[in-house]
Parts: structure tokens; C-alpha cells; sequence
């Protein structure tokens, strides 16, 4: 929202400086983005009138000036402009000056052996314009040595300022002054707007039709202008519409988009010889399509509101006019219309078809209701003085509703809920002045919002309200309470695993990506997804329909939209929402991470000394475990099997299970689900459920030492065991280990075998199992023994027999 301070000034009789109310502007909640002040930009470059022009004397296209500043010597300088003669007055830059245009410092110099101590300025060296036939030729009323920016006006700043979506009322100036006022910076100007009585009834009548169907426009209201003289708008409107960024169009239209930004009252006007009967407001017919004032055909369908008459549709509702019944030169009879409009269908619609104007941006956010009328009686008073013309009367369709809401406010919640000391008369004041009705007694008053003010729907509403004006200065800074048990962890159990996981993560080089929430319905089937309860009635687009089942889709896209443009080596993670059903309990915090082609930890892409290769499974795989080590899972209580889902690759993948508990799975995405997704591999994957991670055991009060080494001698044996294919070298490690946890510290895998010598259905796995004593030596008589249960073990559990 941008506004300059003259124009702030027409609802704003100011009490403090400009600088006063651009910081104090943030400080009430509307954040000050930029102020452009053309006058301290061009404060260097003064008035000057030129006493003489001669010719250079070693250039024919050259003349030496002598310009005077009204105080000093006159100064000479050389000057190539055409239009540069005796008596102009112009624009003049001395020397040290930095030029606008071209970002040089102008210094004393000689051109063509004659020097020249200063210059005399274009409008295109100024930015003011692309005009550089001659030097600027100023009135010759302008006073010589005063700054140029005073002489053309250019002395009015102009702030832009970022407005929350719930403060629509800050979008016209007058709800910026009103605030302002109310943080006692100024006076508010707030004339009544007298209506204009209609001198004939209108010809062109307006009817609300939606049938059985939800109303999209609540009011509606019209009237016509004949015999208005439609050109350019007076000077003070078009350089009030061109500070902020809008190229004046004519008359007609300058008016509605003046008092868009003026008074946050967008409004229409069609030119009446080109509406063909009268208005009505209904929903658009599929097939129905407009020529938009953009030069843009649009498509419409029945979720769509729109004004149309008996040729078809003239302009999508609060949107966007149509081509067809703008106004131009030409037009002498007009109809001016001032409407509500839902926001949520406004915003739809806007969203569907791409559109951002300037009264979507209002309407979807809310404007005022009660000024509905007020506003159409103001734009005709403008069109009246600006264009002439005769009013009809007005017509409404529709009421305007009734906002009015009482609130029971005890004053006390200033303290409660903010801290902020603040007198009775204080609170009640500063309500007052933003215009709440107020009524009623402490501790407890009634206080009535206005109607601009929508957003405001309780208590701490009025809180916030009241603390934006007094300023957060006035909180008191307050110490946290110091128990003695010291300060309790602020973070949750699962936000800290998500921090570290982010961590674990980016340490092992791999690039945090922010995917969508929602994915195609065909992207989320493959995944597990794509139940009816988790499609969005209001997709944002139609490749956006569902909620995501996994981040592994959303992963896939950015991926591939990097080697599409040339990297394709990549490792992305992302910690984030999956959705399982529509219950809370189905909402679960997941890790995900992916490596594509030769991205692996040690290193990635091309090398003199030979390629790093392709991330495989086990990169993945050590990816989880760094994560799942980070977050406190315990990794070496953790089962690997080989049932992760189909979208891997089901022999190149695996889960992590704690008992029945699937914590994670990993592997590389099966070719299956990446031609589905029009992606290319090899991709490696995991991905981690972060709300499975049991919570750590609370710390034993007899703590063990960091470091407990044994005195006594390792000793190792190796089995070899004959199994079936099916099974895992996990399963034999499981069985070896569950002998004696005390005296076997570990086991390990260190071949596989299959060929000669052993069955086809058979596979020969090789362990070494590690005893660790710990009280004396072990006897040879002990170590045998326990090898014995543990191939007795092994066999019990996995069908084994030791290989001779």
C-alpha cells in the first residue's frame, strides 16, 4: 500500500513530523517497507539561470555558459544542449554532485581545453523522464538558488507500507490517517459526505438472481450520470495516482481508482450506451466467457459471480470490468456501481483465473459495509466536478448487512493478557478514538466495533488494539521466575527431534527442501494415499488435490526440477507433515531424505580420478541411521527386514523396526513409481516417522562410567551356517547375540557364500562373535560351551546347521 504525505495530509492534519510518523507508522502494526523522497534525492540540484551562452570556441556544438545560482561569482560551464541560450532557467549541478541517470560524480574538468565547473541538467539525467533533447526549461518565476524538487513539487514523500490481511481498513488512506490520529500524531479530517439528490430515476435497474444458490453479492447499488464530458483528470489527480505506481486512464476511471486507494471503496463504471437492458448479478454460465479490461478473454464457470446484462456478461464482480462496456472519449452517459461482494468467493475466483487486481486484493480481504453507499455518493460528487453531468436517482438491491456486535470487555485484560499498565480513561480512550462505540462502566464496558473494523471478534482483540496505540514500549520487560529446580525445556519432545534430525541431516551434506502439503491424486495413490477424506475441497490447483502420505513425492518433483536445469546430482531432506487419514492422531511428523545419481556423502559428480558412482540403498541407509542416531532413537536395539512399501525397490530396500513398531523404511524408489511421476533415477530414499521414536528412558541415578573396558582378552570364534535363501543375515546375528548378552559383546557378518559345495536353495553366512569376559579368564571348556549353545541357538531359531 503505497500513499504520499500531501495526500495523508487530506485526512491528516498532522501534529508531529513526517519522521515522527514514519517510525511510529511500524509501531502500530503497519510496517513501513520504503519511503522514496524525491526532494532529498535531488537536494544537490538548485535553480540556475543561464547570463550567457557562447559559442566553444574548438567545438561547433558546444557552448560555454555563464550560469548564475543567485549567490557567488557566476560559474562557467560548457554546455552541448541545443535549447541552452541567455535567460533560461534550468536546472544546474555543481561539481561533487552524483547524477541520477548514469551514478557519476560530477567533477571540474575541461572539455576541449575551455573548463567547466558544473552542469546543466536534462530530465533523463535527473530520472525524471527519458527527455534528453535539451536541458530542462524551467517557468521564469522560479527563484534562483532554491532546490529544484521545491520548484516542480517533487518535495512530497511517498510510503509504502505492508498491510496484514486482516487490517482491509488500512488499505484507504483515511483508515491509515485514523490511526494515526488515534496515536495522538494528528487530527483526523473526516468531512460528512452529503448526498447528491438524483434529478431524474435511473433507466438501468439491477436484480440479484442466484436462484437456489448461495448469494455471492449481499448489496448492490447503482446510478446513472448523463451528459458527463469524459477526458484526461485534472493534474492533481493524475500525479496523485502516479506516485503510487498507477498510469492515469481518463477521468472516469481515475475517479474509481482514486477512491480505491483513498477510502478502500473500489468501484465500476460501464459506459451506458454499450449496457444492453437492465444489470443483474448472478453466477457465470459454464461456457460463458469476457473480454477483461487486461486484454485477456477469461472463461468462466457457475462458481463464478459476475454483472451481466441481456448481451451476456459485462464484468466479473469485484475483479476485473469488461472490455466491451469501458468507458473511452467517447462516452457521455454513465453507470457508476458500488457493491459488495463474498470475500471467499472473490478470492476463489481471483486465485482460478490468475487475476490480481486492485479490487480483488480489497474485496477478498473485506471493506467496509456501511460505506457502500457513501462511497457511490462521493464518486459522483468527483464525477460531477470533474466530468458535469446529471445523477439519477439511486437503486439497491440487496441491504447492506448489519455488522453490529456487542463485545463485554473487562478492562482488566489490558493487564492480563499483555502486561501493559494502563489507566481506565486510557483503554476507553484509545477504543474510542479508533472508532468503537463504547458504552457502559468499568470493570466491565460493552464496546460496539465499527464497521470497517471486521477482524476485531472478542477480548483479546480490544487487548491488542489498545497496546498497538500506547506502544509495546510501555510493557514492562519481566524476568522468568527462577525455581529451584531450574527452568523446565520450552521445546516438545518431538520439535527437538525435528531440529536435530534438520541438523543430523544438512551435516552429512545434504540440502533441506520446503515441498508442497498437497499433491496429485494419482501422486498420493502411489504412496498409500489418495483416500477420500484426504481431498481438498478447494484445491489451489488441480495437481494440488490431495494431502500428502509421504515427503518422498514432493522430493521426486524437486529433484528431477533440478536436473531438468542441469543438476542433477542432488541430495535433498525435508522434515515435515504427513497425513494418514483425517483424525489428529493420523497427522505424524516424518524425515525424509533423497539422493539422486552420484550425490553420495563422500562426494559427488565427475572426478579426474573416476567417478564417485550412483548413491546406492546403503547411502540411504546411513542417512536414516545418522538421523534416527540424532533424534535419541536406540540404533542398536533396531531390526532391519526387508517388507519396506512398494514404492521402493523390493530387493534393494529395508525398514527399521522397534518389536511390531515400523520407525522408518529406506531403499531406491522402485523405476516403476519414477516413470509414473516422469522422473528419472537412480534415486535413493528414506524416510523416518519421528512421533514413533520411543521417549529415552529417565537417566539411572548411579550413572555408569564414560568408558568401561574390561581386563581381561577378547576372544573370538567364527561359525559358518548353512541356511535357506530366505534367510536374513540378520535373523542368524539376532539368535547369535540372544545367547549370553553379558559374555558375547558382539557379532558380526564377514562372508557369504554360494556355488559349489552347497545347494542351490542354500547360502552359507559366516559370523565372527566376539566374548568378552569380564571376572577372569575364560576356561577352554567355557568358550566351548558357549559356542555350542550358540549354534544350537542359531539353528533353533533360523533352521541352520554348521557348515563342515
Amino acid at each position: 500500500m503505497k500513499f504520499t504525505y500531501s495526500w495523508l495530509q487530506e485526512h491528516l492534519e498532522p501534529t508531529a513530523s513526517f519522521e515522527a510518523i514514519v517510525d511510529r507508522l511500524s509501531l502500530i502494526g503497519l510496517e513501513v517497507e520504503g519511503v522514496e523522497d524525491k526532494a532529498k534525492a535531488l537536494a544537490p540540484f538548485v535553480v540556475g539561470e543561464v547570463l550567457t551562452a557562447q559559442k566553444h570556441p574548438n567545438a561547433d556544438k558546444l557552448k560555454v555558459c555563464t550560469v548564475s545560482i543567485g549567490a557567488g561569482d557566476p560559474i562557467q560551464v560548457v554546455c552541448g544542449a541545443p535549447n541552452a541560450r541567455a535567460g533560461l532557467k534550468t536546472v544546474f549541478a555543481a561539481p561533487g554532485t552524483v547524477i541520477p541517470a548514469t551514478g557519476t560524480e560530477l567533477k571540474i574538468g575541461k572539455i576541449r581545453d575551455v573548463e567547466s565547473r558544473g552542469m546543466l541538467c536534462s530530465a533523463r539525467e535527473m530520472g525524471l523522464s527519458e527527455e534528453h533533447e535539451g536541458i530542462i526549461e524551467l517557468p521564469q518565476d522560479a527563484p534562483v538558488g532554491v532546490p529544484f524538487a521545491q520548484v516542480l513539487g517533487l518535495n512530497d514523500p511517498v510510503v509504502e507500507i505492508a498491510v496484514t490481511p486482516n487490517r482491509a481498513d488500512c488499505l484507504g488512506i483515511s483508515g491509515i490517517a485514523r490511526d494515526l490520529a488515534a496515536a495522538r500524531l494528528g487530527d483526523l479530517l473526516a468531512p460528512r459526505i452529503a448526498p447528491v439528490p438524483g434529478t431524474f430515476p435511473s433507466p438501468v435497474n439491477v436484480t440479484l438472481d442466484f436462484g437456489g444458490t448461495p448469494s455471492l453479492c449481499p448489496a448492490f447499488a447503482l446510478r446513472v450520470i448523463r451528459g458527463v464530458t469524459n477526458g484526461p483528470s485534472p493534474d492533481w489527480m493524475q500525479e496523485k495516482l502516479r506516485a503510487i505506481g498507477l498510469r492515469p486512464i481518463n477521468a472516469l476511471v481515475d475517479v474509481t481508482n482514486f477512491l480505491t486507494f483513498d477510502r478502500n471503496r473500489p468501484l465500476h463504471v460501464f459506459d451506458l450506451k454499450k449496457v444492453t437492458g437492465d444489470l443483474v448479478v448472478r453466477r457465470a454460465k459454464t461456457g460463458e466467457s469476457l473480454l477483461a479490461l487486461d486484454g485477456r478473454t477469461y472463461a468462466l464457470d457457475e462458481s463464478m459471480c459476475v454483472i451481466a446484462d441481456d448481451k451476456g456478461v459485462e464484468s466479473l464482480a469485484g475483479i476485473m470490468g469488461g472490455e466491451e462496456s469501458g468507458c473511452d472519449a467517447a462516452t457521455t452517459d454513465v453507470v457508476i456501481e458500488s457493491a459488495l461482494w463474498e470475500p471467499i468467493n472473490i478470492a476463489q475466483t481471483g486465485r482460478r483465473l490468475g487475476i490480481n487486481s486492485d479490487a480483488r486484493f480489497r474485496f477478498e480481504r473485506g471493506v467496509d459495509p456501511a460505506w457502500m453507499v457513501p462511497g457511490l455518493e462521493l464518486a459522483t460528487h468527483l464525477i460531477l466536478d470533474l466530468c458535469g453531468g446529471a445523477p439519477s436517482e439511486i437503486v439497491l438491491a440487496g441491504a447492506v448487512p448489519d455488522t453490529t456486535r456487542t463485545i463485554d470487555f473487562p478492562l482488566s485484560e489490558v493487564k492480563r493478557l499483555s502486561g501493559l499498565e494502563a489507566s481506565e480513561a486510557e483503554i476507553m480512550d484509545v477504543l474510542t478514538r479508533l472508532g468503537f462505540a463504547v458504552s457502559g462502566a468499568a470493570p466491565v464496558v460493552q464496546v460496539v466495533p465499527p464497521s470497517w473494523r471486521g477482524d476485531i471478534e472478542g477480548k483479546a482483540d480490544l487487548v491488542e488494539e489498545v497496546v498497538r496505540i500506547l506502544g509495546l514500549a510501555r510493557v514492562p520487560a519481566t524476568e522468568f521466575p527462577r525455581e529451584g529446580g531450574g527452568r523446565r525445556p520450552v521445546l516438545t519432545p518431538l520439535q527437538l527431534r525435528t531440529r536435530k534430525a534438520r541438523r543430523a541431516l544438512a551435516a552429512r551434506g545434504m540440502v533441506e527442501a520446503v515441498t508442497w502439503s498437497f499433491l496429485s491424486a494419482k501422486a498420493a495413490a502411489l504412496f498409500g494415499g489418495g483416500q477420500p477424506e484426504l481431498a481438498l475441497s478447494n484445491p489451489i490447483a488441480s495437481d494440488l488435490s490431495d494431502m500428502r502420505p509421504s515427503l518422498l513425492p514432493g522430493l521426486i518433483r524437486s529433484a528431477q526440477a533440478n536436473a531438468d536445469r542441469g543438476t542433477g546430482d542432488v541430495a535433498l531432506f525435508e522434515v515435515g507433515q504427513v497425513f494418514a487419514g483425517d483424525r489428529p492422531e493420523d497427522q505424524r511428523m516424518a524425515a525424509a531424505g533423497l539422493r539422486r545419481a552420484a550425490a553420495k556423502p563422500a562426494g559427488a559428480g565427475r572426478f579426474w580420478q573416476g567417478n564417485a558412482g550412483a548413491a546406492d540403498a546403503f547411502d540411504a541407509k546411513a542417512d536414516a541411521l545418522a538421523a534416527l542416531a540424532a533424534c535419541g532413537a536406540p540404533t542398536a536395539n533396531l531390526q532391519v527386514t526387508a517388507d519396506a512399501p512398494d514404492w521402493y525397490h523390493p530387493g534393494r530396500s529395508g525398514s527399521f523396526r522397534l518389536g511390531p513398531n515400523v520407525i522408518g523404511t529406506f531403499g531406491e524408489i522402485h523405476p516403476a513409481i519414477l516413470e509414473a511421476l516422469d522422473a528419472t533415477g537412480p534415486l535413493v530414499a528414506f524416510e523416518l516417522i519421528l512421533d514413533r521414536i520411543p521417549e529415552p528412558k529417565a537417566k539411572p541415578t548411579k550413572v555408569k562410567p564414560p568408558l568401561d573396558l574390561s581386563a581381561f582378552q577378547p576372544v573370538r570364534r567364527d561359525f559358518a551356517f548353512v541356511v535357506g535363501q530366505e534367510v536374513g543375515a540378520a535373523d542368524i546375528l539376532r539368535a547369535a547375540m540372544g545367547v549370553d548378552r553379558k559374555l558375547i559383546a558382539d557379532a558380526t557378518v564377514f562372508d557369504l557364500y554360494q556355488g559349489p559345495g552347497i545347494a542351490a536353495e542354500k547360502k552359507s553366512v559366516a559370523i565372527e562373535v566376539v566374548l568378552q569376559p569380564r571376572e577372569r579368564t575364560l576356561t577352554d571348556a567355557e568358550i566351548e560351551a558357549v559356542a555350542a549353545k550358540v549354534v544350537a541357538e542359531v539353528a533353533k531359531k533360523t533352521g541352520a546347521t554348521l557348515r563342515a
